[in-house]
């Protein structure tokens, strides 16, 4: 263990040290602007941030809430006792549970040594990370349910792995660059990030689950790794007989799994590599509408438009002036 880490997280915030002083309860405002207690992103992460880390708060009941959020709940000291999903469980240190955004959870105050550290991941970041997961694995399964599936279903998964050095090494390595920042931070959390969720797949015998999944997973993940990779130049058609499927019917699997059709999903990942280019590069407007596969520039600027309230022009100006 990180004993200056440890030492660091045990410190008294000022949120603990009033609720210390006052006996109060968990102050709503400070996580969500809803009347229904739903934990939201923003109030912790930048709109250019897909990951952070929080301590959780001690000495207080929280009561039932969800996140807008993937999160994890990691064991850095003591345990965490909490309802998850109308189960009770307790997490000894080194543990961790993956809770996604439909999940009701309730938990019991923490006392001083008590040190949970919760990790707040936008549901947007796992596009980046299914290119890099095999397809048939209980994260994966876990992932496509929590962003894709219409039903909502809560779910969590429970990982016992308390002596795994490389999950605990590399959440420690998280901790570390987010409390710490440098100049390559962001870029190296990512990479973590995708490192750990596949020592939890190769570790998935030291978890336990709530709800089964429905859908054929492997036909998603794939289908979503064909377009994370071949969005220029995509088809259906060609997804459908690289995996042996019937267009029709691979059609209906992936929108039965995601809620979105094959062009929906097509379209949001060539929008959002647009974006990319657009903040990032200085490569001329109609350059970039061929690159992302599209070569109807009317069209692009219609859609790019509905999606971010701006023309790429207007966007590309807006975000030199940032």
């Amino acid at each position: 263990m990180n004993h200056d880490l440890l030492k660091e997280l045990l410190l008294i915030t000022d949120e603990e040290k009033h609720i210390l002083d006052q006996k109060t309860e968990v102050s709503k405002d400070i996580y969500t602007s809803k009347t229904n207690f739903i934990i939201e992103s923003e109030k912790f992460l930048s709109k250019d941030k897909m990951i952070m880390v929080r301590k959780h708060t001690r000495f207080v009941d929280f009561p039932l809430h969800k996140h807008d959020y993937i999160e994890v709940n990691y064991v850095f000291n003591g345990e965490l006792n909490q309802t998850v999903g109308g189960r009770q469980i307790t997490l000894k240190k080194g543990e961790l549970l993956l809770l996604n955004q439909y999940i009701e959870h309730e938990i019991k105050a923490c006392a001083k040594d008590d040190i949970v550290i919760n990790f707040i991941i936008r549901p947007a970041f796992f596009d980046f990370i299914f290119s890099f997961l095999s397809s048939e694995n209980i994260v994966s399964d876990f992932l496509i349910n929590s962003l894709y599936n219409n039903t909502q279903n809560g779910q969590f998964l429970y990982f016992k792995v308390a002596d795994v050095p490389e999950i605990q090494g590399m959440i420690g390595k998280m901790i570390g660059e987010i409390m710490h920042p440098s100049t390559f931070s962001e870029s190296t959390i990512k990479l973590y990030m995708g490192l750990f969720l596949i020592e939890l797949i190769k570790n998935s015998d030291r978890v336990e689950r709530k709800e089964e999944a429905s859908i054929n997973h492997y036909l998603v993940v794939e289908s979503l790794k064909y377009i994370e990779k071949q969005f220029k130049d995509a088809s259906l058609y060609e997804l459908a007989d690289r995996l042996k499927q019937s267009h029709y019917g691979l059609s209906k699997t992936i929108k039965k799994g995601t809620s979105h059709t094959f062009k929906e999903l097509l379209q949001e990942r060539r929008l959002v590599k647009a974006k990319e280019l657009l903040e990032g590069t200085d490569m001329a407007i109609a350059s970039i509408v061929e690159q992302v596969g599209y070569d109807n520039i009317s069209y692009f600027y219609r859609i790019f438009k509905g999606k971010y309230g701006l023309t790429p022009k207007e966007f590309r100006k807006r975000t030199l002036r940032l």
